[in-house]
């Protein structure tokens, strides 16, 4: 009996980890996260900036699609000190526009404007706005560039199309 009791605490330790093997375990599973972490964080900033930019890019083209339907200029407006952009009909009368939609950007990342153009810009309650044309083409006076940013300075661009029938992203300004 006693050799039974002996072989079977053998057999139990032979299976059991030791404290150094737990510690040892763990840290590499800490050098494994501290070196995956930044590789995910990336991952997610960036699927927030294009997230975001395909919003935009959706908005715009509904913006389009409804100044062709309705036969009048739509304004999508951007607010770049509140972050937030929007749709309206430009001449929406006494009773506002009942289609219009405002949006407000990622709370990680900041829209501008740019206008590299000499030309008057366009604005829109005195926000830069892009202006859509009752045939779907953009206003030579809007702006030809988005920029949407995020924290770190990884940006992408909505830049107008040159036939000025919409906007595309891009990773660069050009």
């Amino acid at each position: 009996m006693k050799n039974s009791f002996h072989a079977s605490r053998i057999r139990h330790q032979a299976l059991a980890f030791t404290l150094i093997e737990l510690i040892l375990v763990l840290a590499l599973l800490v050098i494994i996260t501290s070196i995956a972490a930044p590789a995910m964080s990336r991952f997610i900033r960036g699927r927030a900036l294009d997230s975001e930019a395909r919003r935009l890019i959706a908005l715009m083209h509904a913006a389009q699609s409804r100044a062709v339907s309705e036969g009048m200029p739509m304004m999508l407006w951007v607010d770049e000190k509140a972050g937030g952009y929007g749709v309206e009909a430009e001449t929406s009368g006494q009773n506002g526009d009942t289609k219009a939609e405002e949006l407000t950007v990622d709370s990680t990342l900041q829209i501008s404007v740019m206008n590299f153009g000499t030309g008057v810009q366009t604005t829109f309650k005195n926000l830069p706005a892009i202006r859509f044309l009752a045939d779907g083409t953009v206003d030579e006076n809007s702006p030809q560039t988005l920029k949407l940013t995020d924290s770190d300075g990884f940006g992408r661009w909505l830049a107008e199309t040159k036939l000025r029938t919409g906007y595309e992203i891009n990773d660069t300004g050009q």
